[in-house]
């Protein structure tokens, strides 16, 4: 086997290349809402962070020097709770323009303005990221009566400022039914669509999923989104799940994993924990993974975040040859389905895939 590790060194050290690092970054636990599925709060937890102007500054510059060492263009997705909450969150925006960072926002509904909305355009935001989860009652059940009706508004405007607007789901045994028709409520009202499966924090093993029923779920949305596409409707629609580049492969929309050579070790997609991502919290704590509560790799506040993505704590997310099921699978290169649902159902990052319903040959 091909050291997949030094590969990625490799990559790092090479000068004609410059890939993206991103950091989802939680400057805030601070929040209106108290959602279900929420990794803050579960468990009832009161102890809400949140990340100081210096300790902000401190985790920037990490980023930016770190980047430049890794020869990677850093882009963040600033979140929280809510980062619109952050008394300091105009300051950091300033900064990322003044650096000349690419920043989505992963945010909520109630205090998004014209006027918000418009200086975060002005100040090179690309996306603004909305959720809805299931129909209204389904919805404001998930985060708080009225969270579904204030997420339209926003919608509303996101688009009178011309600022990127994007509907993210997460699907559950509780939803599952209703997302196709949320398709229809969305489309034509946001920029893009696009859907992940929960992750079972702590005690909460309740998404209970069958293979089965997940892959005609798939088709479902693949007959929604077709339909779309078909009549000229503005909404996109992106296939985050990675069980997507199996569902594709088999009804023959992909057909990379038909050429790739035999001793070829790259990994070309799939799943980004340990190849282009990882979290920031708001005490500084490095996450591999933010859907994986346990993943704490390193501090941006003490650690070169350069160091602690090249190191042995990074190295466990990237030993490819562990996927329990992937690692005999065709597709190890372009699926690997989502190790945190896996690390959150059985407790093992390497663990199936509970949704995957492929039968190695």
């Amino acid at each position: 086997m091909l050291d997949r590790i030094n590969m990625w060194k490799s990559w790092t050290n090479d000068d004609s290349i410059r890939m993206g690092l991103s950091f989802q970054w939680h400057i805030t636990d601070n929040c209106d809402q108290r959602c279900k599925h929420c990794y803050i709060f579960h468990g009832g937890n009161k102890n809400l962070v949140e990340m100081s102007w210096d300790n902000m500054q401190k985790v920037l510059n990490n980023v930016i020097s770190s980047c430049k060492k890794l020869h990677r263009v850093p882009v963040f997705a600033i979140t929280g709770g809510d980062p619109l909450l952050h008394k300091n969150f105009w300051d950091l925006i300033k900064e990322l323009k003044k650096n000349k960072i690419e920043f989505i926002i992963l945010g909520n509904p109630f205090h998004l303005t014209d006027e918000v909305a418009e200086k975060l355009k002005d100040s090179g935001c690309t996306k603004y990221q909305l959720s809805l989860d299931g129909l209204k009652e389904t919805h404001d059940w998930f985060r708080k009566p009225g969270s579904y009706d204030a997420t339209f508004e926003a919608l509303k405007c996101l688009n009178r400022n011309d600022l990127y607007s994007v509907i993210m789901s997460t699907v559950s045994d509780k939803n599952i039914d209703e997302i196709p028709s949320l398709v229809d409520e969305v489309a034509w009202k946001a920029r893009r669509f696009t859907f992940s499966r929960y992750v079972p924090v702590y005690e909460d093993k309740s998404n209970r999923l069958t293979p089965e029923r997940y892959r005609k779920f798939l088709e479902e949305m693949q007959d929604r989104f077709d339909f779309y596409e078909s009549v000229g409707c503005t909404t996109s629609f992106r296939y985050k799940d990675h069980l997507w580049n199996l569902f594709h492969y088999e009804i023959g929309r992909l057909d990379a994993p038909n050429y790739v050579e035999e001793n070829d070790d790259t990994i070309y997609t799939g799943c980004h924990c340990g190849i282009g991502h990882m979290t920031i919290l708001p005490n500084g704590d490095l996450l591999a993974c933010r859907r994986i509560n346990d993943s704490v790799v390193g501090n941006a506040l003490t650690d070169d975040i350069s160091e602690v993505w090249l190191g042995d704590k990074m190295n466990y997310y990237r030993d490819f040859d562990k996927f329990e099921k992937c690692k005999d699978c065709k597709l190890l290169a372009f699926c690997r389905g989502c190790p945190a649902v896996s690390c959150g159902t059985n407790g093992n990052f390497y663990s199936p895939d509970p949704q995957c319903w492929k039968v190695n040959e």
